[in-house]
This record gives structure tokens, C-alpha cells and sequence, in this order.
């Protein structure tokens, strides 16, 4: 063995998110979006910088030193800044938080619209309507934190330590995944059902959607859990005109209620894949609710299923049946699909356990605002990983991989720089058999550009 092997390109497979990311043209508008924080004669570009990092996340990086992931393979990734350089930004970034999160954010909505432009029948926003809605999930993730100097780290309600972040993501439905719409970095005592957090959530993930009035109508869906089920809330998605599927604390009185719905008002409920589910139910509660203060138009749906053997029992579990309910405006539709579109929101689970594969999973900085800046790279990350998946592995099963499968059967590929008639060639590991899907994928963004 030796290591004195030249040309070779480890983790070459990421020239496709690099190629994705300079077809929407989004080093361009970082680095526009950025030039405020651009010292005299730097060498390297802060939002180059921004871009390495968010890729070097991609690539399976967690904190700041992962850089080097990226770094030395010129061909792929350009120029790369060291890490006292990245170090130097972020302190520079952090101290004017605010500003910078709203420029990454403006830039971030502004390729979302390149692509989805170019995605065009893929986009999730084609014939979006009041019955085939573009889907908002909201959910919250802890990240702990293993050191008390970081600051706003704090006890959990799940008796950990750390960070409560609040997010939404943008759903692909099943034929695809998600991207991240917005996230908030809280403190760890944040509250679960806070509706100020929740409602600018909500607002910032619409600003993210292109071509969004104000009032957006049924053509947006929010979904969430019992967290977003707050009067508030409720009221605010109500003024905007949405459509909303969110989980409905189950009260003393809503409990009480179930009691009174007739054997034949129950219908059966579906599996996620449409099929009717045995032992499990569905029936609509509204009309024997006193609902006060809630929007006009809600509707209530409770679901009852046989507690399964071994489960753990609940306080509202009801003669041998698991109880849940959730709350909705939608007129149309069986209540069994109704139910069903609302479980689907597990999908947000997936956004997150992704997330967390690209940088979720640690908080590196002890500053507040550093963190932010970093939590705000994961999300550039995220949409990274969805914009390449959704502009260029449209036709394999790629389109659906989450990030750590991506990894081992893409990004990983090896392969050889050569130089031929003055022009830079990548040989990729004609082993591998994940080769060909590659290539594909960097055809087809090929494509776009011929045929901008």
C-alpha cells in the first residue's frame, strides 16, 4: 500500500448537488445577498463560503471543521476556505444575525422559485387547488446539547437538555420528499403549544412559497400535531384563508362526546396506502362539541382503534379504544380520507430525522446566534438535497432516498481528474452501480440549460 495516488476525486458524486445549486444560480445570489459582509480584498467569498458549508452538510458534515470534507478537490468544490476563514465569518455573520438570516432566507425563496420553475409538472406547486393542496407541515425536534455553556441551552419537557427547535417543511407527497421551509432555533424550555412561535412559523414558510398572496386560500394545507392546535393558531390560519389538519387535544368533554355518537355514525378508516384498516374507526364530533372561541367552519374528527396488545395505556383511552382527534376546515372528502391526509403528516418526521443527518444533530457554537446562522445552513442543506433530487433524479428511485442512502450510493462515487485538449474530465468509478444514475442526473441538468 502507498498513498501517493494522484487524480483521484473522493466524494465526486456531490458534483451533482454543486451542478444542481449553479444551474438555479444560488452561489450567484449568496454571493449578491451576502457582499454587505465581504471585507476588502478577502480572498474568499462569504457567500461561497455559505455554499461550501452547506454542501460539505449534504456530504454528511456536522460542524464547522467538516469543511475539509470538501476541501482540496478543486475540480468539484473550487477554492475552499479554511477553517480559521469559515471561524472568521461566522463570528462576522453572528454579530449582525438578523440582517444575515433575512438575506440567506430571501435568497432561499428566490431559487425555490428557479426550481420549481424548471421542475415544472414535478414543482409541488403544479395545479395546486383546495382539494389537491401543497402541504405545510409543522413539528418540533429536540437537540441536545451535552454542555451547559451554550447558550439558551436549557432543561427539555423530555427531561433532556438543549435546544427545542420549531420547523416546517414543504411536502413532496409520496413520490417524493420535502424541503425545509423555515426553521426557529428556541431554547429548550421552549413551550410545545406556544402560538406566537407557531404562528411565525406559519407565516415565514408561506413567505417561502413563490407567488403567494397574502390570503392564499384552500390551496395551501397547514398540518400539525396537537401542538398547533391552539385557539390562536386555529384563528390565524382561519383569517389567512388556509386549509388546516391539526391534531385536537382530547378533553374531558371530547372524550365524554364519543360516548354519544351512534354505532352507525362510525365509518371505517383507511391505511396509509387507501385500504380499509380493520378495528380502527372514524366519526365526526363537531355538532356535539361547544366550541367557542374556534373558527366557525372547523370541524372536528375523532378516530377510536382497538388499544393494541402490550401498548401502553393512555388517560383517554375509552372502553378498550386508543382515542385521537384532529381538527380541520376541509368540506371535502370522506372522513376516512380526511383522517388519512392527516396521519400522512408523520412524513414531517422524515424531514426532521433527515435535518438531523445534515447538522440537526449538534449545535457546534456556544453563541446564540452563531447557532442560528448554522441552523439556517442545514436548511439551505436540506433544500440542497431536494432541489437535486427533484431537478435531477426525476426518473429512478433516487427521487425518493433520504439523505444517508444518497450518501452511500452517490455522493460517495469515486473518480479520476484528467486533463484532455485543455479541458478538465471526470472519470467516475465505472465499478460502481450507481454510476449510470449519477451520469443520468448530470445529463439531465444538462438539459435545462440547453434548453434555457
Amino acid at each position: 500500500m502507498s498513498g501517493d495516488g494522484a487524480g483521484i476525486v473522493s466524494h465526486a458524486g456531490l458534483m451533482l448537488v454543486t451542478r444542481t445549486a449553479e444551474l438555479v444560480g444560488l452561489p450567484e445570489l449568496l454571493r449578491e445577498a451576502l457582499a454587505p459582509w465581504r471585507k476588502d480584498h478577502a480572498t474568499h467569498d462569504p457567500g461561497k463560503i455559505i455554499s461550501d458549508l452547506a454542501i460539505s452538510l449534504v456530504a454528511g458534515g456536522d460542524c464547522p471543521a467538516d469543511l475539509a470534507v470538501v476541501r482540496g478537490s478543486d475540480t468539484v468544490f473550487g477554492s475552499v476556505a479554511s477553517d480559521p476563514t469559515a471561524s472568521r465569518l461566522f463570528a462576522l455573520l453572528a454579530a449582525d444575525a438578523p440582517k444575515v438570516l433575512a438575506a440567506i432566507d430571501k435568497v432561499r425563496a428566490a431559487t425555490r422559485e428557479r426550481v420549481w420553475a424548471l421542475a415544472g409538472p414535478a414543482a409541488p406547486n403544479h395545479q395546486i387547488s383546495a382539494t389537491n393542496p401543497l402541504v405545510l407541515d409543522l413539528d418540533a425536534t429536540i437537540t441536545i446539547s451535552h454542555s451547559d455553556e451554550k447558550e439558551n441551552a436549557a432543561p427539555t419537557f423530555k427531561k433532556t437538555f438543549g435546544f427545542h427547535t420549531l420547523a416546517s417543511f414543504i411536502d413532496h407527497g409520496p413520490g417524493g420528499t420535502g424541503e425545509a421551509a423555515v426553521a426557529m432555533l428556541r431554547p429548550g424550555n421552549a413551550g410545545s403549544n406556544t402560538a406566537a412561535d407557531h404562528i411565525t412559523v406559519i407565516r415565514d414558510a408561506l413567505g417561502q412559497i413563490p407567488g403567494l398572496p397574502w390570503r392564499a386560500g384552500k390551496k395551501i394545507l397547514i398540518r400539525a400535531d396537537t401542538a398547533g392546535g391552539t385557539r390562536e393558531v386555529l384563528n390565524y390560519l382561519h383569517k389567512r384563508g388556509l386549509s388546516y389538519s391539526v391534531g385536537f387535544t382530547m378533553t374531558n368533554a371530547l372524550t365524554a362526546a364519543v360516548d354519544k355518537v351512534r354505532k352507525a355514525t362510525w365509518t371505517q378508516a383507511y391505511n396509509s396506502d387507501g385500504q380499509p384498516r380493520e378495528g380502527a374507526q372514524v366519526a365526526e364530533l363537531t355538532g356535539l362539541l361547544s366550541l367557542s372561541g374556534y373558527p366557525k367552519d372547523m370541524r372536528v374528527i375523532v378516530r377510536r382503534e382497538r388499544i393494541h396488545p402490550g401498548a401502553q395505556g393512555r388517560i383517554t383511552d375509552r372502553d378498550g379504544w386508543r382515542l385521537t382527534a384532529f381538527a380541520t376546515n376541509s368540506k371535502v372528502g370522506q372522513l376516512a380520507e380526511l383522517e388519512m391526509r392527516h396521519r400522512r403528516r408523520a412524513r414531517c418526521e422524515d424531514r426532521i430525522r433527515q435535518a438531523k443527518d445534515a447538522g440537526l444533530r449538534n449545535f457546534p457554537f456556544k453563541e446564540y446566534d452563531k447557532n442560528k446562522i448554522w441552523l439556517a445552513l442545514i436548511q439551505l442543506a436540506a433544500d440542497l438535497t431536494a432541489w437535486t433530487q427533484m431537478l435531477a433524479l426525476t426518473s429512478s428511485d433516487a427521487r425518493t432516498c433520504e439523505l444517508k442512502r444518497l450518501r452511500l450510493r452517490l455522493w460517495a462515487i469515486a473518480a479520476r481528474s484528467a486533463r484532455h485538449a485543455r479541458t478538465q474530465h471526470l472519470r467516475y468509478d465505472r465499478a460502481s452501480r450507481w454510476t449510470p444514475v449519477l451520469l443520468a442526473g448530470l445529463h439531465r441538468l444538462d438539459t435545462y440549460r440547453s434548453s434555457a
